[in-house]
């Protein structure tokens, strides 16, 4: 964790040194959550050292020397190089899965608005063509979207988001509407595979354990079989149980004490001895003591440090450093 809040501090204190048309260059690369974080931490530094700013300066130098732009547009070069070794039809359904999405671009603009709004400009649409959207943006972004909607129009939504297996043509073309020219749809654009009891999985897990609940037994009422699917595919805080020791000591390298603090707050004894067992003696003490003298949380700060700590363990599962579930049937022998 520390080394990625100095990777961000070093980004910070290079913009900052660059000026701001400059910098303002730089910006119009980054999604909204990067220009969030960096906007923020920017907003936060007050002096700088004149050797600080030297060494973020070395540092950028080095790693930009070390970087090559070996094709100045990876898409073309995708495209091109595939007709000519497939032919243009194998070709075209290799590019619309590796480049998938890059023609619905527009919808871009919706991770740029904040919960609320989305929320209100997309209430009165048809839940088929809000799952089709939702499953488009974040997961977190999206579960933040949906808490704004009624329960029945969320739980409708959810229960189409489990189901969808992909985005047709026609289907852009509504979103185009919905999005009054914000989402740029065509006939050109082919079916991705959006959507389905994972994502729907991921975005219940967002939605905090009050709602969540709520969302999954109104799904159990239409589909008992798809809600257990999605009921398989999620998981809570709780299931770190299910981690091993290897996996857990890997997250704890990633989230702060301050913020574990808080989240263990709303577990179990069983989950905290499991934390701890995994902790040099020193941290795990010192754990112990922060976790003794913490005073009254508030339900919704414990569920959202929880939430940012699952977004981890979600991360490093993606990426093969942890196993899920303690690795099930599939455990590597």
């Amino acid at each position: 964790m520390a080394d990625k809040d100095d990777g961000l501090q070093d980004a910070a204190i290079f913009l900052m040194s660059l000026g701001e048309e400059e910098a303002a260059e730089v910006f119009k690369h980054f999604s909204p959550k990067e220009v969030q974080r960096l906007g923020e931490t920017i907003a936060r530094l007050r002096a700088v050292s004149k050797e600080k700013v030297d060494d973020v300066i070395v540092k950028f130098t080095h790693e930009a020397a070390s970087q090559s732009l070996l094709v100045s547009d990876t898409d073309n070069y995708v495209r091109s190089v595939l007709k000519r070794a497939l032919g243009e039809d194998k070709a075209s359904l290799l590019i619309d899965r590796i480049l998938q999405g890059g023609d619905v671009s527009g919808i871009e603009s919706l991770k740029w608005m904040d919960p609320i709004s989305v929320a209100e400009l997309l209430r009165n649409e048809h839940p088929q063509i809000l799952a089709a959207i939702l499953v488009h943006l974040d997961q977190d972004h999206a579960a933040s979207i949906l808490k704004h909607f009624t329960e029945r129009l969320r739980n409708e939504v959810m229960l189409r988001i489990a189901t969808l297996e992909g985005i047709q043509p026609n289907a852009l073309k509504d979103l185009n509407e919905a999005l009054y020219d914000v989402l740029a749809g065509g006939d050109k654009i082919r079916k991705s595979s959006l959507g389905g009891v994972k994502t729907a999985a991921e975005i219940i897990n967002m939605l905090g354990a009050s709602l969540e609940s709520s969302v999954v037994d109104s799904i159990r009422e239409t589909d008992p079989e798809l809600a257990q699917k999605i009921m398989d595919k999620m998981f809570i805080f709780e299931d770190l149980l299910k981690i091993d020791n290897k996996g857990i000591q890997a997250v704890l390298k990633e989230v702060s004490s301050d913020a574990l603090v808080i989240a263990l707050k709303g577990s179990s004894s069983e989950l905290k001895e499991k934390i701890l067992s995994n902790m040099s003696s020193r941290a795990a003490e010192a754990l112990k003591e922060d976790l003794e003298s913490r005073g009254p949380v508030r339900l919704s700060e414990v569920e959202n440090q929880q939430k940012d700590i699952l977004k981890v363990v979600r991360r490093l599962a993606d990426e093969g450093q942890i196993v899920l579930g303690g690795g099930g049937d599939d455990a590597l022998i």
